[in-house]
């Protein structure tokens, strides 16, 4: 699953270079966004395990023997639908060669390697050669394509008849820190999130789409829909800790020109590792998100 707001998400469509960054390019960008991924799904990792057991409640007994990832990023989906699955194999799916790699590195440490298969592709190019599926799965990825409307109808005809796609998306920027930061700028957060929102409504207009809506047009039967909420309470464990300071890290180069000098270097202190009010040292830190997960099938 994927995290966050916009800046952080694999994406399954053509990559570019606007500053808030879906490039999963080689380098020390990459590794951060990679880790963000990865600490994302282990802060995830009950709510996340609740889903798939209503998941599973909705396969029933047509477990899926054929899974696609679209918007892989670095495999948390993937594998652990290959874990909750035992019988399934999987096609990986995202426009960044880097996560792929990522995610057949950890499939090797758990043993899984051999039951996945890596596709790069640009899905806002065409669609790839992915063969058929009794599951998809696209987690914080649609909201980024040109056409999600598009994509939507080509997932339905790859699925077999009776088949599920589960669709993620992100209702907002996850939250970290309290309204009294203690060193003053009360309400920072909250002007990061309006900032942020702001460009998002520019950059990515299918973001908070009638997702529902959508798959019904594309042929789906849309059977559940529910939130993934995340609440968790100070104090953090240290991986809880590392992930906001590692989310906010990255959303500050957005920030640049857009908030307070002030609010600005409020931000920076909190990021910087060496203060005493560093993210990484606070004990008032939270985590508060929330995602909204659809269930649709394709008519047997």
């Amino acid at each position: 699953m994927t995290p966050e707001p916009h800046q952080h998400e694999p994406r399954p469509g053509h990559q570019h270079g606007h500053q808030h960054g879906h490039q999963h390019g080689a380098g020390p960008d990459h590794d951060a966004l990679a880790e963000m991924l990865d600490l994302d799904a282990e802060v995830l990792r009950e709510p996340f395990g609740d889903l798939l057991d209503w998941l599973e409640g909705l396969t029933g007994d047509a477990s899926p023997r054929r899974i696609l990832d679209l918007g892989s990023g670095t495999g948390a989906g993937t594998l652990a639908l290959l874990q909750r699955f035992g019988q399934a194999d999987a096609v990986a799916v995202d426009s960044s060669e880097q996560m792929l790699r990522h995610l057949l590195g950890r499939a090797r440490e758990l043993g899984l390697a051999d039951r996945i298969r890596t596709v790069q592709a640009d899905l806002d190019q065409g669609w790839p050669e992915v063969g058929t599926a009794d599951l998809a799965w696209a987690s914080a990825s649609l909201h980024h394509l040109a056409d999600p409307d598009r994509t939507l109808g080509q997932i339905h005809d790859v699925l077999r008849p009776g088949g599920l796609l589960l669709v993620l998306e992100l209702d907002s920027f996850p939250r970290f820190l309290p309204d009294d930061l203690g060193f003053g700028r009360p309400g920072l957060e909250a002007r990061c999130q309006a900032e942020i929102d702001r460009r998002r409504a520019a950059d990515l207009p299918h973001m908070g789409s009638d997702w529902g809506a959508r798959l019904s047009r594309a042929g789906f039967t849309v059977e559940a829909e529910r939130t993934l909420s995340v609440d968790l309470k100070p104090p953090l464990p240290a991986p809880a800790r590392r992930y906001a300071e590692v989310t906010l890290r990255r959303l500050r180069p957005a920030l640049d020109g857009s908030l307070a000098a002030e609010d600005l270097a409020a931000l920076d202190l909190l990021l910087d590792a060496e203060a005493p009010e560093s993210v990484l040292r606070r004990e008032d830190l939270t985590v508060r998100a929330e995602r909204t997960v659809w269930a649709a099938r394709r008519a047997i």
